[in-house]
């Protein structure tokens, strides 16, 4: 049933006037789903630190996994209307968002981007449908922003098969995931390639990571490995650099902008509701010039960070975007929001 659009009040500049119908129709059915299915339980799933398994069905029969992707046009959609799912996302919960960015963004990405026609037609509409989760494992225990040159896992060519070893850490999804997106360094030659590698395989083991302060919901874990073997037909035929693996980064960088910024909308949303409800000496906080001051600012930095991460995203739709434009929207919206 459909649902209609209702701009959100932090939209100070109308965005949403740029979305199709169709797009703004798509946006107002994610939203009534995630407060009918998210929303009300976010809290509760907080503190047990636990994934709702049961929410993956919701979200694949609605699907939800497969608005990035199609089998043979890939990213039809708008980078705008990406970013908006995102935000809708992160405005409820922000580990929700994060494990649609690790799914459906660098995990669908990578064989997307680096996989071959058959890998793509075998795992593509598995992932599409929630069939199949995947995760996305790059960073290592020593190595977070310069695994560029510090990748330590290696990959060991022997026969028809490759042998990896290794290890990974904070790796969303991993836990929960029927697939991982691995990338290791060849033994020989130094470089960089991505393999689809099975979580059930011999000397693999994801290790929950617990006591977090953040992300609580998300199942970040540690990876091991230890002598795992993968068929030459589970490489990614299209991943031969590190510059293959920027390719993935760079097609979700724009999209964790919109996350944080519906981190900052869903924040101000709540202060804005309680300022409204709540007494203090007398007055309801929302009527004190200082609370307003304080919400006007939050608001003032939500619209410009929008206004950015906006702009970014029509360039991306006419081929004018590079990595720092990206770049630079991801680094403004999270210090300003």
């Amino acid at each position: 049933m459909s649902t209609t659009y209702q701009p959100l009040a932090a939209d100070f500049l109308q965005t949403h006037s740029y979305l199709t119908e169709q797009e703004k129709e798509t946006l107002a059915n994610l939203r009534a789903l995630l407060e009918e299915h998210a929303a009300p339980y976010v809290n509760s799933w907080w503190q047990s630190t636990e994934f709702p398994q049961e929410l993956l069905k919701t979200f694949a029969s609605g699907g939800w996994f497969h608005h990035a992707y199609e089998q043979t046009r890939p990213f039809e959609n708008s980078a705008l209307f990406r970013g908006m799912i995102a935000l809708e996302i992160a405005r409820v919960d922000a580990s929700l968002a994060t494990f649609f960015g690790v799914h459906t963004g660098l995990a669908m990405g990578s064989i997307m981007l680096c996989g071959s026609d058959t890998q793509r037609e075998e795992f593509i509409p598995k992932m599409a449908t929630g069939e199949l989760i995947g995760c996305f494992a790059l960073t290592e225990p020593d190595h977070g922003s310069d695994v560029a040159r510090g990748l330590e896992t290696t990959a060991r060519k022997n026969g028809d098969h490759w042998v990896l070893n290794g290890s990974k850490r904070w790796i969303g999804n991993a836990t929960i995931a029927d697939l991982a997106i691995i990338w290791a360094k060849t033994e020989d030659t130094g470089e960089v390639k991505g393999f689809i590698v099975d979580p059930n395989s011999d000397g693999f083991r994801a290790t929950k990571i617990e006591n977090k302060y953040a992300l609580r919901i998300v199942q970040n874990a540690d990876i091991t490995l230890d002598n795992v073997i993968v068929p030459e037909s589970r490489r990614l035929q299209k991943a031969d650099s590190f510059q293959d693996t920027a390719k993935v980064l760079k097609l979700t960088r724009l999209e964790v902008a919109f996350t944080a910024l519906g981190n900052a909308i869903g924040a101000y949303e709540k202060a804005v509701a309680y300022t409204k409800q709540r007494e203090q000496s007398g007055r309801i906080l929302h009527s004190y010039q200082l609370v307003q001051d304080l919400l006007a600012k939050c608001l003032a930095n939500i619209t410009s960070s929008w206004s950015l991460a906006m702009e970014v995203a029509h360039m991306k739709d006419q081929n004018r975007q590079d990595d720092e434009h990206s770049a630079m929207a991801k680094l403004v919206v999270a210090n300003q929001t």
